[in-house]
């Protein structure tokens, strides 16, 4: 059979011109060499360690290649990855290598600064503590903050063990209640001071902040003492035969007590004819406290 070598001949000429082009072009590219900053990722780190510090992020290539290859390559094109998966508690020395990071074909690594990284790791550790609504200004003018809540109350704390055993508290953002005079209701963000500690819950809580007006105290003089439990035809008397009541609570609620609202009492159940000293007892009222009693003993006869 007769080859038809000359079939196609143009295509074929074409062919061999491209080639030669190519060739040239990269033969006569010189070799070079090239330093590049480019990110270290560090893998592998194991269960329940943690990687402490700042650790370098950031390491010096130098690099040999062509001219071309080089003149392309940018710092975020290559990745140095430090495997970390022999690591143990305390402070560890480990080197970096060229095959450490990953080039393009015709690309060389001739070095890596710094070869040798010093890292010290530490155990993880894992703790709840209660979260402490961070609460700023003040209520309107005669009102208090009578009670500080948070929903979730506790948060879940991770990191290394030292930071996060030295944590007894999670804040909050602030929660103004400026002028307020009715509960302030808020959602903030949770979080700790030390950095290196992470929020393995919740990162918001809600905050409920009551607000009261503020209480004030008054004595009511002239209050009657009652007897109680007094046996069949026993006649209790006593001195004195009233007190004054110390009474705490809302202004409203204060002003509008009078004595007869009070119920103050000696109890003589069980007692016979003869002469006391008993103390003055109370029923605490609705709507204030009874934080005082003046006398409270009293001299009872029973006759």
């Amino acid at each position: 059979m007769r080859v038809r070598i000359f079939r196609n001949l143009g295509l074929k000429v074409l062919s061999i011109a491209l080639a030669t082009l190519v060739w040239g072009l990269v033969a006569g590219q010189r070799e070079a060499e090239r330093s590049l900053r480019v990110p270290l990722e560090y893998r592998n780190i194991p269960d329940q360690l943690e990687l402490l510090g700042e650790p370098v992020s950031l390491v010096d290539v130098r690099l040999r290649g062509t001219s071309g290859a080089l003149g392309q390559l940018r710092g975020t094109d290559l990745v140095a990855v430090i495997d970390l998966h022999s690591a143990r508690p305390g402070r560890r020395l480990f080197h970096l290598l060229p095959d450490d990071v990953v080039v393009p074909t015709g690309v060389a690594v001739l070095q890596l600064s710094p070869a040798t990284l010093s890292l010290t790791f530490e155990t993880s550790a894992v703790r709840t503590v209660p979260i402490v609504p961070d609460i700023d200004d003040e209520p309107a003018p005669g009102y208090e903050v009578a009670h500080v809540r948070a929903d979730p109350a506790t948060v879940e704390l991770s990191g290394p063990s030292s930071a996060v055993n030295s944590v007894t508290e999670a804040t909050t953002e602030p929660v103004s209640v400026r002028g307020a005079t009715k509960p302030v209701i808020d959602t903030v963000t949770v979080g700790v001071p030390d950095s290196v500690v992470r929020l393995r819950s919740s990162r918001s809580a809600i905050v409920t902040v009551d607000i009261r007006p503020v209480p004030i105290e008054r004595v009511i003089t002239h209050v009657p003492v009652a007897f109680r439990s007094a046996a069949a035809g026993i006649r209790a008397t006593s001195r004195p035969a009233e007190v004054a009541v110390r009474v705490k609570g809302a202004a409203s609620a204060v002003t509008a007590i009078r004595p007869g609202d009070l119920q103050v009492y000696a109890d003589v159940s069980g007692l016979v004819r003869g002469r006391y000293n008993l103390p003055v007892r109370f029923d605490q009222p609705a709507d204030v406290a009874i934080v005082g009693l003046e006398p409270s003993q009293l001299d009872v006869r029973l006759r």
